[in-house]
Order: structure tokens, then C-alpha cells, then sequence
């Protein structure tokens, strides 16, 4: 199971992928940022999703 900072994350709306080794620096998200750590009102930039609608990548 890969560590909080490592994970990827899919948008089950669109299809984005948020790869928190990466974050989202554009959008204050530093990387490493786990998703955890985001704040619960940000948005899927690509088509505007709660954070809710994000689901874990397994390995």
C-alpha cells in the first residue's frame, strides 16, 4: 500500500488524476501533499467535483 504523499487519486466523474507526489502547485496543493491534507472544499479542476467524488488508486 503506498504511503500518504505517494498516492494517486481519479476524479469518478472525468477521469482526472491528482498524483499527490506531484500536488497541484497551480492551485496551492504542494507535492507531496496528502489528500487528506486538502481542504475539504476544493474542487476537481478539471470538471468542478467535490473532493468526495475522488476515489484511492490501489497499487
Amino acid at each position: 500500500m503506498s504511503q500518504p504523499g505517494t498516492r494517486k487519486w481519479r476524479c469518478r466523474n472525468c477521469g482526472y488524476i491528482l498524483d499527490e507526489a506531484l500536488g497541484i502547485p497551480d492551485e496551492g496543493i504542494a507535492p507531496g501533499t496528502a489528500f487528506e491534507d486538502i481542504p475539504d472544499d476544493w474542487y476537481c479542476p478539471d470538471c468542478g467535483s467535490e473532493k468526495d467524488d475522488f476515489e484511492l488508486l490501489e497499487d
